[in-house]
């Protein structure tokens, strides 16, 4: 009877060491390994608060410890993933709505242009007609200082608040210019908040048939702002059709995912618009065009810079690798991630990166960008002297008393029988100084010169005839 008595306690002692912590080896017990949770640093965690509570000099606000904890953890992530205090939280959706009181520039952190590893809060654009744009501040400018609060080791979100206000409440930026047109000592601007409505769309007809849309950020509402953009310009083209069109992403810092998509699908008739990527490679969506309303049978050029970001990435990238679009201008800003806001219980959120951006080739957007078809630099069109010493002085038309050519005042419609400015002279009034939009222009003027009868222009279109 003792030996089965023995084996039985030999067991029970096994699964008491087992939740124990320990093994049974031989009857002897040995200390497991203890698997790692991050869940155990909790108690730390909680250790350091009571301390700081109980012992801290000062009373502190508890809410803040947290806050603060949060934020301190999610620093070590990447630069777009962050925590939104109640307040913060409020102020993002106001963003997406158009319309905030500010100064009116769009900011990120960016390394700074000393070399050293810090970030510096950077301008990214400057809305035309707000504070910000009429002081003459300028895409790359960096923002050392918020009133009386360097820049240096603030999060960008409390940036953004603290440039926020009321109409009228003064607020003061210093700024340095770097590069070789830069400054050697800040420059510090005085501003007043204005409310800052952003109309998203901005279009015009540049020359009868040739449309220019602007698109300043993916906020609700971008696609109906575009197509009744896009309406319009049609309206003002002989025959309703467009001709050619300027789409003009220059400075846009992006916005909403859903916003992107649909106004990529104005153009695009079937096919992959973007795929999103999750952890490990999974894929978490793959948005697709539709044919029903698509805009087909003209030239686009899309213009784009190094402000242009996220969701101006998707557009040109899809246009891009559908055939659909020519781009133009400088490469742009590489941000390929996807971020999702989690609303927390106490009116705060989480804004987390889940995914990264593929346009429809498979290409990664994040740090590369999308590169142009064409580099365009951006110059003043007043710096830009053209030599023309091995050519006469004057010409047929600069003689006196020379015969007008009858001709003008008919030809494909641009001159009116009166002798009056052609149109596209007119066209480049209203292109001003613009150097990449008066290129744009001309690549589509270009194209509709030189495509065969049936064809736009533009490699891969369907309506090409190819």
């Amino acid at each position: 009877m003792r030996r089965p008595r023995s084996t039985a306690f030999v067991l029970v002692v096994s699964v008491l060491s087992t939740f124990m912590g320990v093994a049974v080896v031989g009857g002897v017990a040995t200390a497991l390994p203890k698997k790692y949770s991050p869940y155990h640093k909790l108690n730390i965690f909680t250790r350091v608060l009571s301390y700081v509570e109980n012992n801290y000099v000062e009373n502190v606000d508890q809410d803040e410890l947290i806050y603060g904890a949060i934020r301190g953890m999610l620093e070590t992530l990447d630069p777009h993933t962050s925590f939104l205090k109640p307040d913060q939280y409020r102020e993002m959706k106001i963003d997406t709505s158009g319309q905030f009181g500010g100064v009116g520039i769009e900011v990120e952190m960016r390394p700074a242009s000393d070399g050293t590893k810090e970030n510096v809060l950077t301008v990214m654009s400057a809305i035309e007609g707000t504070p910000a744009a009429k002081a003459g501040l300028a895409t790359g400018d960096q923002i050392i200082r918020i009133d009386d609060q360097p820049t240096h080791a603030i999060r960008m979100d409390d940036a953004v608040q603290k440039m926020r206000g009321k109409k009228g409440s003064p607020v003061s930026l210093a700024v340095i210019r770097p590069g070789s047109k830069g400054w050697k000592e800040p420059r510090v601007y005085n501003l007043l908040r204005e409310i800052i409505k952003i109309d998203n769309v901005v279009a015009k007809t540049l020359e009868p048939g040739y449309g220019y849309v602007r698109l300043k950020q993916f906020s609700e509402n971008s696609d109906r702002d575009m197509e009744s953009a896009l309406d319009r310009l049609e309206k003002e083209s002989p025959g309703g059709k467009l001709r050619g069109l300027v789409l003009d992403l220059r400075n846009n810092p992006g916005g909403l995912l859903d916003q992107a998509v649909r106004i990529a699908d104005e153009f695009i008739d079937a096919g992959l618009i973007v795929r999103t990527e999750g952890k490990g490679g999974r894929i978490i969506d793959e948005e697709k065009a539709h044919s029903r309303g698509t805009r087909l049978g003209f030239p686009i050029v899309v213009l784009v810079n190094g402000g242009s970001a996220s969701a101006s990435e998707i557009v040109a990238g899809a246009l891009q690798d559908h055939g659909r679009a020519a781009i133009m201008g400088t490469q742009t800003f590489g941000k390929g991630s996807v971020q999702t806001v989690i609303e927390l219980d106490d009116g705060s959120a989480l804004k987390l990166t889940i995914a990264r951006y593929y346009t429809p080739s498979g290409k990664s957007i994040q740090e590369h960008g999308i590169n142009p078809d064409i580099v365009v630099e951006q110059v003043k069109l007043a710096d830009m002297k053209p030599q023309h010493g091995d050519e006469p002085q004057q010409k047929e038309r600069d003689l006196q008393g020379h015969l007008r050519n009858l001709q003008d005042a008919v030809r494909q419609g641009v001159v009116t029988a009166k002798g009056k400015t052609p149109a596209i002279t007119a066209a480049y009034t209203s292109i001003g100084d613009d150097f990449q939009l008066k290129t744009a222009y001309d690549q589509l003027k270009a194209w509709n010169i030189f495509a065969r009868p049936g064809q736009i222009g533009i490699p891969g279109d369907k309506t090409a005839g190819r």
